[in-house]
């Protein structure tokens, strides 16, 4: 047997196992060999960008305890699901995008369907899908992955121990935290969702801005993981009361959370620019789409040149790029342990080159026209939330994860505090049909038991010369990619100061609805620019979500941080 790279005899095997059950490997050497103490800093501080204050400070204490970017994730993730409860989660899953001791890593721990769904488990007798099934309720709750993800990276690359990285969470948990404007406005716009058809208010009707509020069951779970592991939550306690829940509800068993993994997998690599970009292999869409755009964009530089930023003719250019990344997105990406993806070809230097040549750099291309480009042989809401870390020993992480819409399903666990998912809606419920967030998917997303719903989320890394110069990404459901990629050009090919580069009017085109060009309420599309652009036959439409990225910057041996002033968000340096 192997782990990691560390081949084990069968006497080891027998001591661990013994290691294993007596103390659940958290006073024990872990499976994986941990980072050691010895590595000489290369950085004169470490830096996070996260969405909010409390989870900031709880970085900021695992790194004066001696922790690593690792152990710094792990610990903003967990608060974040007590601090955040809107977006940040251990009922739902996502994606971690990793650079340690100078090698690429991706972890994979999203949310899968139950054992018990079917294909069709969200249309009627007449074959159409039933509105708001696959949102709201205990039948949209996928299989939640996020706590497997924390105890998978923290073992392995972690220094602390683990009850080390949960205490933050713990501690606000139990002693609770001060609501702000932004959460409690987000809490009454979801209640509105939920009402009638979920236990959302019994536990979060009395969150209001100002007052101090606490979560004692949740508390109860978080003291449990931190004892036992990841092992609670998915063969403990705390998957009975999970379970429990569900049963005569929804789907999910105890037998779909103990044969619940999260998944090491190979990030998505391609050089651009003079940078080397790693970022999110599938079932993520993001990385593919990412690297389509940055390359296409690149091939296309003739036509970009003198083209100024958020110009008319620069929107219609990047919409014209969109168009055939999007129609990609729909016909071929899917989970990879179900569906065979043809990351090369579309990644590739010889195709994206063909697919910019079919740019049409004077008008929008017909819609009808912009076919998947490797002939015949997907989606998420907004809310989702993101953090960006980097150590003083050029550590990284980029972490992505979601419980799908604000408060996800709505529904919380009975006994656990713990809001579940809606990560369902991810799939294609009706192959060809939108989502709520208006992309469509085909086959290679349909819904499958164990299968992994597509996802845009796109944890990223950019390198120069094997050290981090970039960690990013957003929230945003189908516009992450297309946000990242935009602050990455304003980064790099407009040389716009790091704060500015993330404050930039943001804009979206996603092939469907027809040239459509979808705009921000933080920079709205107004006046004599939208006059520009509708002249070019586009229409113009608003949406509710900005995105909220973080963001930190490597500038020789010093981080620079950035969070989006759309959101919540704090960046802390440490020295």
């Amino acid at each position: 047997m192997s782990l990691g790279n560390v081949k084990l005899s069968a006497s080891a095997l027998a001591l661990a196992a013994f290691l294993t059950v007596s103390s659940g490997f958290l006073e024990t050497a872990p499976a994986y060999a941990k980072t050691t103490d010895q590595q000489p800093a290369v950085l004169n501080a470490s830096a996070i960008a996260v969405a909010d204050k409390f989870s900031a400070d709880a970085a900021e204490q695992i790194f004066k305890e001696g922790g690593n970017a690792v152990d710094a994730a792990v610990a903003i993730a967990f608060t974040l699901a007590v601090t955040y409860p809107e977006a940040g989660n251990i009922g739902g899953g996502g994606f971690m995008t990793l650079y340690v001791d100078g090698k690429p890593y991706f972890l994979d721990y999203r949310e899968k369907a139950p054992l018990a769904a079917t294909r069709n488990m969200y249309l009627d007798d007449k074959g159409e899908v039933i509105k708001g099934m696959s949102l709201f309720g205990y039948r949209a709750v996928g299989v939640p992955g996020t706590v497997e993800g924390m105890w998978e990276a923290q073992r392995r690359f972690g220094k602390l121990k683990w009850k080390q990285v949960l205490a933050p969470a713990i501690k606000y948990a139990t002693d609770g935290f001060e609501v702000s404007e932004q959460l409690q406005q987000r809490r009454d716009d979801a209640a509105k969702d939920f009402a009638g058809k979920t236990n959302f208010d019994a536990y979060f009707g009395n969150l209001k801005q100002g007052v101090n509020f606490k979560q004692p069951e949740l508390a109860a779970v978080l003291t449990r993981i931190a004892n036992q592991g990841a092992k609670d939550f998915y063969d403990g306690k705390t998957a009975d009361l999970i379970a429990a829940s569900m049963r005569g509800h929804g789907l999910i068993t105890k037998r779909d959370l103990q044969e619940y993994k999260a998944v090491w997998r190979e990030p998505i690599q391609a050089d651009w620019n003079g940078y080397h970009v790693i970022t999110a292999p599938p079932p993520s869409s993001g990385g593919i789409g990412l690297v389509q755009l940055l390359k296409m964009k690149e091939d296309l530089a003739p036509d970009f040149k003198d083209v100024p930023l958020n110009s008319a003719q620069y929107v219609h250019l990047i919409a014209e790029i969109e168009k055939r990344v999007f129609a990609d997105r729909a016909q071929y990406l899917g989970d990879p342990d179900f569906y065979k993806v043809r990351v090369a070809q579309l990644t590739d230097d010889a195709y994206i080159a063909k697919r910019a040549a079919e740019v049409n750099p004077a008008t929008p291309s017909d819609t009808k026209s912009v076919q998947p480009g490797l002939g015949t042989s997907m989606p998420e809401k907004a809310e989702t939330t993101h953090f960006s870390v980097i150590d003083k020993w050029g550590n990284a992480v980029s972490n992505t994860y979601t419980i799908n819409g604000y408060f996800g399903s709505g529904v919380v666990a009975d006994g656990t505090g713990i809001v579940l998912n809606d990560e369902m809606d991810d799939f294609s419920a009706k192959p060809g049909v939108a989502n709520m967030f208006g992309v469509v998917g085909s086959d290679a997303n349909a819904i499958e038991p164990k299968k992994r719903p597509l996802s845009s989320m796109t944890p990223t890394i950019l390198t120069r010369d094997g050290k981090v110069a970039l960690v990013i990404g957003t929230p945003g459901g189908s516009r992450i990619f297309t946000s990242i990629f935009q602050v990455i050009n304003n980064v790099y090919d407009f040389n716009m100061p790091l704060p500015d580069a993330v404050a930039a009017m943001r804009f979206h085109h996603q092939l469907l609805p027809p040239n459509t060009i979808f705009w921000e309420p933080y920079h709205p599309i107004t006046g004599e620019l939208a006059q520009q652009i509708e002249a070019k036959g586009y229409t113009l439409k608003g949406q509710d979500f900005s995105g909220d990225i973080q963001v930190i910057k490597v500038n020789g041996d010093t981080p620079e941080a950035a969070a989006d002033p759309r959101g919540r968000g704090v960046t802390r340096v440490i020295q």
